[in-house]
């Protein structure tokens, strides 16, 4: 059987994370994107501590699409560098089998 992830990042803005979780979906790369909001996140940037309000997406794909998929959020997103984390997913049989039905990749 494939590998499945899910694949995180975060946006600036509702707007932006609607407009990549569909794009992503269109693409095929991801079967499902859940959007998360808001959440606070504290993070150094640039030697200065930042604390801001973000858009978590969790993005339910395959391992082997992840290339593409972390390419397209680069293209599309307004970081300079955008969170993209994959952690390695299990689930049941008929889960598993519609995200390999949802997604296909480059």
């Amino acid at each position: 059987m494939a590998d499945f992830c899910i694949v995180m990042t975060t946006t600036a803005s509702a707007d932006e994370a609607e407009r990549i979780a569909s794009a992503l979906v269109e693409a095929q790369l991801a079967a499902c994107v859940s959007i998360v909001a808001p959440i606070t996140s504290v993070y150094r940037w640039k030697g200065a501590i930042q604390k801001e309000q973000e858009w978590l997406l969790l993005i339910k794909t395959m391992a082997s699409a992840f290339k593409s998929l972390s390419r397209k959020i680069q293209e599309l997103h307004s970081y300079d560098l955008p969170e993209c984390i994959q952690i390695p997913i299990d689930g049941t049989a008929e889960y598993l089998g519609w995200i390999a039905e949802s997604v296909r990749w480059d």
